[in-house]
This record gives structure tokens, sequence and C-alpha cells, in this order.
């Protein structure tokens, strides 16, 4: 498969489909009426949501303020709205990659189909037979983005006041009713 490139996209959100406790994660990138929707896990979710910030604060700070990176998201670019329909996995997310272009000021942001064995090719690398998604967008868009993502992620199950674990609507065995409070 080719790369799937969005230069920069209209949009580009992390979102989920389903109920609480039985969530599908996906990455889309939307320029016109051209969409795409990639799977993955919610914990990778979290973490490139993470890494982003991580990243634009990394550039701030070397920087030293000058490079075009806000510090919260503006919120005119601010996104809750929910996923294009009808959502259309192309593929499912195994390695990603985060960047940042100092020329153009941009992330840039690969999101590389999971493979049989992920030692195989390396991101970034064109291998036809693997599918990545790239997507370059600014840094107030990956902000964005990162806000977005971790609240999708955090929309889940409630934690249980007592243990902490996520409660299920069916019911939970909470660890710490058994007498052990350790």
């Amino acid at each position: 498969m080719p790369v799937i490139s969005y230069d920069p996209p209209e949009r580009f959100v992390a979102g989920a489909v389903g109920r609480p406790g039985d969530r599908a994660f996906y990455l889309q990138a939307r320029s016109g009426r051209r969409v795409t929707s990639v799977g993955l896990e919610k914990f990778q979710v979290t973490l490139l949501a993470e890494r982003l910030e991580e990243l634009l604060d990394e550039v701030l700070r070397r920087s030293g303020g000058d490079a075009p990176v806000p510090a919260v998201t503006p919120s005119e670019l601010l996104d809750d709205g929910p996923l294009d329909q009808p959502v259309e996995e192309e593929f499912r997310v195994g390695t990603m990659a985060l960047a940042w272009d100092p020329d153009d000021e941009q992330v840039v942001i690969e999101a590389q189909e999971v493979t049989e064995t992920e030692e195989e090719a390396e991101v970034g690398e064109d291998d036809p037979a693997i599918a990545v998604l790239r997507v370059r967008i600014s840094a107030a868009q990956a902000r964005a983005f990162a806000e977005r993502a971790l609240k999708v992620v955090a929309a889940g199950r409630p934690p249980c006041p007592l243990c902490g674990l996520p409660l299920d609507a069916e019911g939970h065995v909470c660890p710490r009713q058994n007498g052990y409070l350790g």
C-alpha cells in the first residue's frame, strides 16, 4: 500500500466508537471528501498525545520561546465533534513516529500498519507492502489533537473510588473489597 499523506489535513483527530468498556479507537484525517481512518489501541492514543505535548514543549524550550508553538490549545482549534462517518478502518497501527520539521515549522506524525514482526521495517522506510498514514500539522493543530485525544481516552469507564480500576456496566469485583486494603 502507498503512503497515505495529508499535508496538511483539514481535520486530524483521535476518536472512539462504541460504549465505554467496548470502544474501538481511531486516528482520522480528512481533506475535502477524502477521509482516512486507522485503528489503534487506547494506550497508543494516550502515548501519542503525551509524546506530542512533550515534543511541542521541547521545541518551545529549545527555541527560547521563539518557535510558533502555543503553550495551550487555541480555542478556535478545539474539536469535540464525532468522527466522520462511516468509520472504515484502512489498517491497524503498529509503530508510530513523531518529528518536528524545523524548515516548515510543522509536526510530522507517521502511523505505520502493524506487521507480523514489527522489526521488519523502520517507520518512514518505503516498503510498498506496509501502509503508512503521514500527517503534517501545525504546532497549534498538534496541541488541539493532543487535548482532544486525552479527553477521548478519559471519557471511558469511570474509575472505582476504592481501587481505581474501571467500573463495568455489568458490575465490578473490587479487589479492595476482599478485606485486603494494601
